[in-house]
């Protein structure tokens, strides 16, 4: 019996096993890849170099820019490798690495437009105090938070993977590794790694929906003030 020592690479099955739609969709998905980094490089850059737009909610923006790039790059070069290869497979090393990455980044990102969202609460809900709460200090120490607990919730979550009994299965019935055609394939150790993957993705969205809710709802009652304000 093989478990997840034995096991060196796995064979991603993809999208289509036909030649010819694998073509199409290497140049469908080399298109949305191009542009997805020319326009997300092109807003880092474009915040970078500006002066006014050396404010808070471009730093934010700028940071989210970063994510939708590595996120891009973490699965779609072995992807459109793979469309064109006949040999369509990932290391064992190789598939952990997405995994890690696509979980941390996921976690970033919800968490950073949950920072965002109180952001524009405070540059709305107290115009007068915004330069001063959002100092360039109190920034990098919000825009932290997401990398640091999106690391360190991917880190856990991967060691899980890492602990997932395979019996000799190498084949995931997915463009690229994820948790959910892991768990499928996988012969024993899901137990653990299934329901702390479902208590911890309930934790994080719930806890991260709720700030970006709360943000807006004191947004809305901050405008309808000053419409009653501007009224009387």
């Amino acid at each position: 019996m093989l478990n997840f020592t034995d096991v060196t690479e796995f064979i991603l099955l993809g999208l289509t096993s036909h030649r010819e739609w694998q073509i199409l969709f290497f140049i469908i998905f080399l298109m949305v890849y191009v542009i997805t980094m020319v326009g997300n490089i092109g807003m880092i850059m474009l915040i970078k170099v500006s002066p006014q737009l050396h404010s808070p909610m471009y730093f934010f923006l700028s940071h989210l820019s970063f994510v939708d790039v590595w996120f891009s790059s973490n699965v779609t070069p072995k992807m459109l490798e793979n469309l064109l290869s006949e040999k369509k497979t990932i290391s064992y090393s190789g598939c952990l690495l997405q995994c890690f990455f696509f979980i941390a980044l996921v976690h970033v990102e919800i968490f950073i437009l949950a920072v965002m969202a109180f952001d524009r609460y405070m540059a709305i809900g107290n115009p007068l105090l915004y330069s001063s709460k959002m100092s360039r200090v109190v920034c990098i120490r919000l825009i932290s938070f997401p990398y640091i607990y999106g690391f360190l919730t991917s880190l856990a979550a991967t060691l899980w993977t890492y602990g997932l009994y395979f019996c000799g299965k190498i084949e995931i019935n997915h463009f690229y590794c994820a948790d959910q055609p892991l768990i499928k394939m996988a012969c024993a150790g899901t137990y653990v790694k299934e329901y702390t993957m479902i208590i911890l993705a309930g934790i994080n969205f719930t806890y991260s929906l709720t700030v970006i809710i709360i943000s807006y709802l004191f947004i809305l009652i901050a405008i309808l003030r000053m419409r009653s304000a501007e009224g009387s």
